[in-house]
C-alpha cells in the first residue's frame, strides 16, 4: 500500500469549524453507540467533514473531528490516512476516479486515460478553474460495463472516447448528465442480442432436483459394473461356496478380486489360490525345547488392603520373614517407625 500523507502546509487552511449541519449529523451518529463508545462514529464524521471541506480532509478538519469525539488526534489521523476513500489533498469540483484494472483495460480504458491526461493533466492535479481532478484507482466493481469511472458519488459506465468527451463538456458547462451506462444499457443486461439463458428449463424450476437423480443413476450404474467385474474374476468353486458365518465384508482396503478388477489388474489365478491353500507347503513352526517353562508370574499385590484398628499388618511378599531383621526400619505414614516384632497401633501403643 502506498504511503499516504497530508497535503503540504501551503495548501492547509488556517482553521476548520464543524458546521451546524455537521454538528447535527454528529449528534445523530454518536447516539447510535453506548456512552463512552463515541469513537465508533469516527469514519462517519470524517466523511461528513470531507464533504464540508470540499471533497478532501485538511489537518484542521481531522483535529476538529478528534475534539468532537474526545479522541487523540493521532488515532483519528490513523483512520484518515489508512482508508483511500479519504482524500488528503485538494480535489476538483468533479473528482474523477479512473478504474485502471484489467477488465477495464481490456475494454479500452487506456483511451479514457489519454482523454484525462489531455484535458485535465496529471493525477492529483486540479484544473485552473477548480473543476476537474482525477486519480487512478483499483477495481470499482462495474466490470461488466467496462470501461468506467466514478465521478464524485456516481458511476459512469460503457465509456468511449466520444461519449466521455461529451460527459466532461456537459459537466464543465453545468448541463445535466446521465448517470450509469452512457450507451443506453439497462444496468448490466446484454446490450445486443441475448445469447445466454435461452432455455427456460435453466431458470423456470422445472429441473429442480434433476441433478440428484442423475448422480444417483450414475452411482448405481458404477456399482453394478464393479459387481459384474468382480464376479467375472471369482473362480467357479468360490462362487458355489457359502459365506462363512462372521466373515467380514470385503472392502477396497483388502486385495480382493473386485479391487483388482477395478484397478485393471490381472485377477489371481486358480492355480495360485490352490497353491496358497496347500497345507503341505505352509511354513513350519519349530517346536519348543523340552523343559523350557514360561517365566513365573509375580504374585505380588500393590494394592493395600484395609485393616481394622489394632490389627497387625498382613504379611506380603515384600515383608521380611520372622527372625530376619529388615534392612532398615519402615517409616509409617504418620511419621512413626515400626520395629521388628513390635506392633504399633494408631494411638502409638506398643503390644
Amino acid at each position: 500500500m502506498a504511503v499516504r500523507k497530508l497535503a503540504p502546509e501551503n495548501m492547509q487552511p488556517e482553521s476548520f469549524v464543524l458546521s451546524a449541519e455537521t454538528e447535527a449529523f454528529a449528534e445523530k451518529e454518536i447516539a447510535k453507540y453506548p456512552p463512552g463508545r463515541q469513537a465508533s462514529a469516527v469514519i462517519a464524521l470524517l466523511t461528513k467533514a470531507q464533504d464540508q471541506a470540499g471533497g478532501w480532509l485538511p489537518r484542521k478538519a481531522i483535529e476538529a473531528v478528534a475534539a468532537r469525539l474526545d479522541m487523540p488526534v493521532i488515532r483519528v489521523m490513523e483512520v484518515a490516512t489508512f482508508y483511500t476513500m479519504f482524500n488528503l489533498e485538494p480535489v476538483g469540483k468533479y473528482f474523477i476516479q479512473f478504474c485502471g484494472t484489467t477488465p477495464c483495460v481490456l475494454r479500452g480504458a487506456g483511451d479514457i486515460r489519454k482523454v484525462l491526461e489531455r484535458r485535465v493533466g496529471d493525477q492529483n492535479h486540479v484544473t485552473a478553474d477548480g473543476t476537474f481532478s482525477w486519480l487512478e484507482v483499483e477495481c470499482l466493481g462495474a466490470c461488466s460495463n467496462a470501461p468506467m469511472v466514478q465521478i464524485n458519488d456516481d458511476y459512469y459506465e460503457d465509456l468511449t472516447t466520444e461519449n466521455f468527451e461529451k460527459l466532461l463538456d456537459d459537466l464543465a458547462a453545468g448541463r445535466p448528465v446521465k448517470v450509469g451506462s452512457q450507451i443506453g444499457r439497462n444496468r448490466s443486461e446484454p446490450f445486443e442480442a441475448v445469447n445466454t439463458l435461452q432455455d427456460p428449463a435453466l431458470y423456470d424450476g422445472s429441473v429442480v432436483g434433476a441433478w440428484r437423480k442423475r448422480f444417483e443413476e450414475q452411482a448405481k450404474a458404477t456399482e453394478t459394473g464393479e459387481a459384474a467385474a468382480a464376479m467375472a474374476s471369482v473362480p467357479q468353486e468360490a462362487k458355489a461356496a457359502k459365506p462363512t458365518a462372521g466373515r467380514p465384508i470385503e472392502s477396497d482396503a483388502a486385495d480382493t478380486p473386485a479391487k483388482r478388477a477395478k484397478e485393471g489388474e490381472k485377477p489371481i489365478s486358480t492355480a495360485d489360490q490352490k497353491e496358497a491353500a496347500d497345507t503341505s507347503k505352509a511354513t513350519k513352526v519349530e517346536p519348543k525345547e523340552a523343559g523350557v517353562q514360561p517365566a513365573p508370574q509375580s504374585g505380588k499385590s500393590y494394592v493395600a488392603s484395609p485393616k481394622k484398628k489394632g490389627e497387625a499388618v498382613p504379611a506380603s511378599p515384600t515383608t521380611p520373614s520372622a527372625g530376619t531383621p529388615p534392612a532398615q526400619a519402615e517409616t509409617r505414614r504418620d511419621g512413626s517407625e515400626s520395629k521388628p516384632g513390635v506392633i504399633v497401633d494408631k494411638d502409638n501403643k506398643s503390644s
